[in-house]
């Protein structure tokens, strides 16, 4: 059973995608029984009679006095024909275990194998303005909230359309004040589904509601709150000045509640397909080169100069920017990864592949900076394997006077990536060590990428076939925003990375300063350790305490571990476990790969290793993704591995599988 993996409270997000993606397959291919498609087919083809309907979730227990479940799952408008609707019965079952809800379920510690789905057929209303009312505002009890935007309830609903705010009193229904949008463009039923359309100019000069009209909705949801006893979360939409209910819940989270209530960030891990072309071209056009700009402003101050209070007080503001900048990502590029998710499923609805992750195919050979820089140290590798003096020379320690194309190609590299040796704690075995692994990689040939552009051009054109009009046109803008997502997956860590590392140098900068005086050992001072050595001379940090070795191996007793797998193929060789970045560079060739979390920063090494094992799981973690790009076998969702396998084990890595077999043990 796909839910028996792997325990629930181990499952990361990426994890829990995977499993999402599994069973909106299983259901995608199995076909309804006769008996039931019979069962549903009677009463809707009497009721709807070839209407075109929406197919809602309903959950039973999605609105309680703990949570609203509103919008975690699944529900699909405008839909025409038995077949459809009975297909689109499925999805909304499936929706039950999409990611979001099952991140939600378990940060309210609900049972998913308790958890049930209903179905709502309704015949749909093709309203000219639609919008939701929060007869209490969640964030002020004295006021009630609308949201309106021009055609039907979708587009704000999934965040494609910015709606018109109005915020009123609650007791009287008065406009307290009105935040109008920039209204650019409505959600409108098409010929499948629906689809996104500019607005005419004579309505995106008026707001999608009059005053009188706030007041009729304000006057029907609070009728609603006399009917269920409870302020309401109402949708609605006027259709020739007639105002039609949607649906309306029960608000359930209050000022108490909503600290706890998650919702919204697990909501936002899911976007629209318009609303993450939005993103691509804020990420794109603004936040990268944003970060990259940050980082060089960061390279280019001179430390040495400071004093060291103000040193202290540099690593705290670097530290500051640092976490400012994980927040953003946090807020845009996670979400930004939805856009392989969203081109999966839809992939996986037209094509029905058994295998599940057959699209991941058509995401491959972007052009990721991780891979870019992998092919700058290829190419200094490569000059060192047809240079025989200049490979005796390094690998004897001169490195003083080296070839003019190989010191500019190595300055290049390090002015573009840093030192490689860099990780969460420590940046500082520099030339040497990437001297090192330039002459490990120049052993043996250049590594061929898995994904050739010949091979991508053919599944495209495949997949492309299966559409004509319009629909191609989006099947192929869904393609390139899946690719653009894939890619950003891996080159945001990148960027984000080359501030981290300049946090680093200015930490570094105080562990030698702190070094100089003597008596405290700075190896493994914290940020915030150096920070206060910097200040206060006395200081003395607490010693770690070092973990017992020997009891960790006396616990080692499986031979068999069981994961998730993420790249195909089978590979045997000796463990390598890498804890931090700076492990890496004495990463050997033909090693197995194995770690926590195999960060982009660390990918470098990617093309030497036989096999990667990770403790993280999902198909679209880092190491996932770069181990497809090499066609190297690779498992994910291992627990505990690192300390199950310790460096110098032999493994046998099984990418079909998803398993790790223990052959010996040190």
């Amino acid at each position: 059973m796909e839910w028996g993996r792997k325990r629930f409270e181990d499952m990361r997000w990426e994890e829990m995608w995977d499993l999402s993606l599994r069973i909106r397959n299983i259901f995608l291919n199995t076909p309804m029984s006769a008996e039931l498609g019979n069962a549903l087919g009677g009463p809707i083809a009497s009721t709807f009679n070839g209407q075109r309907v929406v197919v809602r979730s309903s959950a039973p227990h999605e609105d309680s006095a703990r949570a609203s479940f509103a919008g975690l799952h699944e529900s699909y408008v405008n839909i025409e024909g038995m077949d459809a609707v009975l297909e689109r019965i499925k999805l909304v079952w499936a929706s039950l275990w999409s990611d979001r809800a099952v991140l939600y379920r378990r940060e309210l510690e609900l049972d998913i194998e308790k958890s049930a789905m209903a179905v709502v057929i309704q015949k749909i209303v093709v309203g000219e303005r639609s919008g939701v009312i929060f007869g209490r505002n969640p964030n002020d009890a004295s006021q009630a909230v609308i949201e309106a935007v021009y055609g039907l309830n979708q587009g704000l609903v999934d965040g494609t359309v910015e709606p018109d705010k109005w915020i009123l009193d609650r007791k009287t229904g008065r406009i307290i004040s009105h935040f109008p949008a920039q209204r650019e463009k409505a959600v409108a039923p098409s010929h499948d589904g629906v689809a996104v359309q500019p607005l005419l100019p004579e309505a995106s000069e008026r707001p999608p509601l009059s005053p009188e009209e706030t007041g009729m909705v304000y006057e029907v949801a609070m009728t609603a709150e006399s009917l269920f006893g409870a302020p309401q979360d109402m949708e609605w939409t006027l259709r020739q000045n007639g105002l039609y209910v949607l649906q309306s819940r029960p608000i359930t989270t209050g000022p108490v509640d909503q600290k706890k209530d998650q919702r919204p960030w697990y909501l936002s891990l899911r976007r629209s397909f318009e609303n993450l072309k939005t993103l691509r071209r804020k990420i794109e056009d603004a936040l990268l080169p944003q970060m990259e700009d940050e980082a060089l402003r960061l390279a280019n101050q001179e430390l040495a100069t400071l004093s060291d209070a103000e040193l202290a007080e540099e690593i705290g503001r670097r530290t500051r920017i640092y976490d400012q900048w994980s927040g953003i990502y946090r807020e845009h590029f996670i979400p930004m990864a939805h856009g392989m998710r969203l081109f999966g499923e839809f992939y996986n609805s037209a094509m029905h592949p058994s295998d599940p992750y057959e699209f991941m195919n058509l995401l491959g050979t972007t052009e990721m900076v991780s891979m870019r820089r992998n092919r700058m140290l290829e190419g200094m590798a490569s000059m060192i394997r047809q240079d025989e003096k200049l490979a005796a020379r390094l690998t004897s320690g001169e490195s003083g006077r080296l070839p003019e194309a190989f010191d500019t190609a190595l300055e290049a590299f390090t002015d573009r990536f840093g030192d490689l040796s860099c990780g969460a704690e420590q940046c500082t075995q520099g030339r040497d060590a990437m001297i090192n692994l330039l002459l490990e990689m120049a052993k043996h040939g250049p590594p061929t990428p898995r994904f050739q552009r010949r091979g991508f051009e053919v599944l495209k054109k495949e997949f492309l076939s299966q559409f004509s009009g319009e629909k191609k046109d989006y099947a192929t803008e869904l393609l390139d925003l899946g690719r653009a997502s894939y890619r950003l997956r891996d080159d945001d860590n990148i960027y984000i990375g080359r501030i981290k590392g300049q946090v680093l140098r200015a930490v570094n900068d105080g562990r030698a300063r702190i070094e100089q005086r003597g008596g405290i050992p700075t190896k493994d001072l914290k940020a915030a350790e150096v920070i206060r050595a910097l200040k206060d001379p006395n200081f003395v940090p607490e010693t770690p305490v070092p973990p017992d070795k020997d009891k960790a191996k006396a616990n080692l007793k499986a031979r068999q571990l069981v994961g998730q797998p993420a790249s195909p193929g089978i590979a045997r060789g000796r463990a390598r476990v890498i804890l931090f970045p700076s492990d890496a560079m004495s990463f050997q060739t033909g090693e197995v790969f194995v770690c926590d979390a195999l960060d982009p920063t660390m990918t470098f090494v990617v093309p030497l290793a036989a096999g990667i094992v990770e403790r993280r799981g999902g198909m679209l973690i880092h190491g996932a993704i770069i181990a497809r790009e090499y066609g190297i076998p690779c498992v994910t969702g291992v627990p505990k591995v690192t300390s199950l396998i310790r460096t110098g084990d032999e493994i046998t890595v099984d990418g079909y599988l998803g398993i790790v077999i223990l052959s010996s043990v040190r």
